[in-house]
């Protein structure tokens, strides 16, 4: 199944945008995990040594999530619809959530779980949070219940248009720590509004997608907001039921869900690092083709450059700021968002608060203390002017400009020139770095 969502646009324009494509049935369980080149292009084994995602949650917006899956089965938590009002299961058909959801936290079945489908993060736990966006709030509902429910990570594979709502949300998320990935979109286009939302909200990682040969994929849009790209080509994943029960795509869904899973191999590994120092290290550790090796960063096709999971927990990157490369987003200009308590009540209506003022005697009162102070300082001056015209050393000397003690001297202000290296500039190549695997073209549309 095609995976499309219908976007909202200015002036009540419709417009259908396809963010997964190319999806078809695949062949049997046992033959699955062969299939999965991302997993062994970031060399999965020897990052599950290191780190699995225990004890993290990760929201999956999406179409809903088969909790039911032989690959998803137990990580899947109670969510919610808000859409229907329903349970956060998919409706008949629907795989894009699932695909999601495995790709992030799959598990596989069978002895030692090696068959079927495993994702990066496989003991990591799902929120599945069934919403399109498609309603008054955005996606601003579904944020705040997957902060509120303990998320550390949402992953949002799908676009839509902008809301009011959407901004105060993701600077709630960002309040409480989570961080929040969603995909670019997958038109190939570069101009001023190709980077969709909620990718394009600052504040949220923006995930571009690449081939196994780690260039960028064709169809993934590109631009300023990009800060990331990971694995979009060929992606093998769960499905539906019978013979739909594993599925393979192509798109900047696929390259988002992977980002979040590394997220929480990251947030399970460093638990007090915050969520900008968690992209931190996700962007430090960043790879790029031989081809592109000593472009300028972040790029807009590949932002930082594409994830390497096993770098990003091995590698000896210094925390960094709190925010890392987080671009944040405003605050929000509705008195109600963040305080419900400066809205109007229930006669929609509120009234100015009159702010008290200053008396006339306070203020003349105010003058005549500031010109008495005015007058000593002046005093002062004048003295210490006579008596350094009688003995101070002159201009250079000792305690002076240029002196010990001075600009430039010990213990002096000693001016640098700016550093032009980005803090988040790319980093030597470490171990995890992918792609082993030769390169292939992707799929037509």
């Amino acid at each position: 199944m095609s995976f499309t969502r219908t976007l909202r646009a200015v002036g009540g324009a419709v417009v259908a945008g396809a963010l997964l494509f190319g999806t078809a049935p695949i062949a049997s369980a046992d033959q699955i995990r062969d299939a999965q080149w991302p997993l062994r292009a970031f060399d999965a084994e020897a990052i599950w040594k290191i780190s699995t995602g225990k004890g993290v949650t990760v929201a999956v917006i999406d179409e809903g999530v088969n909790s039911q899956h032989p690959d998803l089965k137990g990580n899947v938590l109670a969510g919610k619809d808000f859409i229907d009002g329903g349970s956060a299961e998919p409706e008949g058909g629907d795989t894009h959530g699932t695909q999601m959801a495995a790709e992030i936290a799959g598990h596989g079945h069978g002895p030692g779980g090696s068959a079927g489908v495993k994702g990066l993060a496989p003991d990591a736990k799902i929120l599945p949070i069934r919403d399109n966006g498609l309603h008054a709030g955005g996606f601003s509902s579904a944020i705040r219940y997957a902060v509120d429910k303990g998320a550390s990570v949402i992953n949002i594979s799908q676009t839509g248009s902008s809301d009011d709502a959407d901004p105060a949300a993701i600077a709630y998320a960002l309040k409480h720590d989570v961080l929040i990935f969603a995909g670019v979109g997958n038109d190939g286009k570069g101009d001023p509004d190709a980077i969709q939302y909620p990718a394009r909200y600052p504040g949220v990682v923006a995930v571009g997608g690449v081939q196994n040969s780690g260039e960028i994929w064709s169809g993934s849009n590109y631009g300023p907001q990009v800060m990331l790209t990971a694995p979009a080509v060929d992606i093998v994943s769960a499905g539906d039921k019978g013979p739909s029960l594993y599925r393979k795509g192509t798109g900047t869904s696929d390259a988002t869900a992977y980002s979040s899973a590394a997220a929480a191999l990251l947030r399970a590994k460093f638990p007090k690092l915050s969520a900008g120092q968690i992209l931190n290290r996700l962007t430090k550790s960043a790879g790029l083709p031989a081809s592109e090796k000593g472009i300028s960063l972040p790029d807009q096709k590949y932002g930082y450059g594409f994830i390497q999971p096993l770098a990003a927990l091995e590698r000896d990157i210094p925390a960094g700021p709190k925010n890392g490369p987080l671009k944040m987003p405003k605050a929000s200009s509705s008195p109600s968002a963040e305080n419900p308590a400066a809205s109007a009540g229930s006669g929609g209506s509120s009234q100015a608060v009159e702010k008290p003022g200053w008396s006339p005697l306070f203020i003349a009162m105010l003058v005549g203390v500031v010109v008495v102070i005015v007058g000593i300082i002046v005093g002062i001056v004048m003295a210490v002017r006579r008596k350094n015209r009688r003995n101070g050393p002159p201009p250079g000397g000792p305690g002076g400009f240029g002196g010990p003690g001075g600009p430039g001297g010990p213990g002096g202000f000693v001016p640098h020139p700016p550093n032009p290296n980005n803090p988040y500039q790319q980093q030597p190549s470490g171990p995890g770095g992918y792609p082993p695997a030769p390169p292939t073209q992707p799929p037509g549309r």
